[in-house]
């Protein structure tokens, strides 16, 4: 019974890949290295992210201003000039 226990227990360790973890876990400059480039790649998402979205917003907005729509038209064509004098 306990030798049966004991074999299940390891099955499912190697399963897990428990030796790995605790290898990785222990291992203080790996984790570093693995952390700091998890915030690399954070990032970096949040860097094309932002950027596809802000190119998006962009294009909404200078179509609103091309259909002259009253009020916002105005106030839409100023942003898109001040963001088109600031990129340059």
């Amino acid at each position: 019974m306990t030798e049966d226990w004991i074999e299940k227990w390891a099955a499912a360790a190697e399963k897990m890949r428990l030796e790995e973890y605790v290898r990785f876990a222990s291992d203080r400059r790996r984790r570093v290295l693995d952390a700091f480039w998890q915030g690399v790649a954070r990032g970096l998402g949040i860097m094309v992210g932002f950027s596809v979205l802000g190119a998006a917003a962009l294009f909404i907005l200078q179509d609103v201003a091309e259909r002259n729509l009253p009020g916002i038209s105005a106030f839409v064509a100023r942003v898109v000039e001040l963001v088109q004098l600031r990129l340059q």
